[in-house]
């Protein structure tokens, strides 16, 4: 899956134009367990286990996943770049020789180029998007469908950069509130991971959802393919043949805007439970 239609201008300047963020700017610079994957494609590219903090203000890992990281002369012909060995989106550059770890290798890699996971055997990834209404109680939810591995919620479908909560809620920027679900292919699927939404949301409201009336509130699933785009009319389909009335719109992937870091994991971080999203069992029963 190519998600360049997501990035924004600082992840396309990284991942595609070979750019390199400033040091110390990205969590990812300390170590954690779990994997790191390709912030374009979303491959499997290091381990947690086998980062270490080497002091040069970029995340640094001693050894990639086997076949997952491609390394190619650089422009300057001094160093080696590494890119993502499937969609060859610039990761960094590979230095030897400094005696920093046993093996004696650092992968000097931007975290703008990753995303993390807290789990240590994914292989692959996918991803998709979905506006619900208020993106706290959406979030909240679909940490709990098995297979998701990371929820990140934020603005899309608008007309401005680097919008922000207040801008949204003005309701002129065309944003909606969203969430980024990343998802292991091998233990659920896009049909499972969009059922699920229809499952969680009043999808026939047209104005908003719940006490949240607004556009930045409204129904919308953003497709990354034409694979996506079929499932997910073909669920609307399915539910308008059993008499349900369906406000969700289909749109291409647009602009995926980080909401402000207290957004995320709003109601965990809160101890709070959503207050207009409940999962309902629907196909099941239709």
């Amino acid at each position: 899956m190519n998600k360049t239609q997501s990035l924004t201008p600082e992840l396309l300047h990284v991942i595609r134009d070979k750019g390199t963020e400033p040091p110390y700017s990205h969590d990812y610079e300390a170590v954690q367990a779990g994997t790191y994957l390709c912030r374009q494609c979303g491959l499997a590219l290091f381990r947690g286990d086998n980062q270490f903090h080497s002091g040069c203000g970029w995340p640094s890992f001693d050894i990639e996943i086997p076949g997952a990281v491609k390394q190619v002369p650089d422009r300057d012909g001094r160093r080696m770049e590494i890119v993502c060995a499937r969609c060859a989106g610039h990761l960094g550059h590979v230095f030897t020789g400094e005696q920093l770890t046993l093996k004696n290798t650092r992968h000097c890699v931007n975290g703008l180029s990753l995303d993390f996971v807290p789990e240590q055997t994914v292989f692959d990834t996918e991803e998709a998007m979905f506006g619900a209404g208020c993106f706290w109680g959406v979030e909240a939810l679909f940490k709990k469908l098995p297979g998701v591995l990371k929820t990140e919620v934020g603005y899309s479908g608008g007309h401005t950069d680097h919008p922000s909560y207040q801008d949204i809620c003005q309701g002129d920027t065309g944003h909606y509130e969203v969430i980024r679900v990343v998802y292991d292919p091998t233990k659920t699927s896009y049909q499972q991971v969009a059922q699920y939404f229809f499952e969680i949301h009043d999808f026939s409201q047209n104005d908003g959802q719940g006490p949240d009336i607004g556009t930045q509130y409204k129904s919308r699933i953003f497709h990354y393919d034409q694979g996506q785009c079929d499932v997910a009319n073909g669920l609307i389909q399915f539910l308008q043949s059993h008499d349900r009335h369906v406000a969700t719109e289909v749109l291409p992937v647009a602009i995926f805007w980080p909401a402000e870091t207290y957004h995320q994991d709003y109601y965990a971080k809160n101890g709070k439970a959503p207050y207009c999203h409940i999962y309902k069992p629907l196909f099941e029963s239709l």
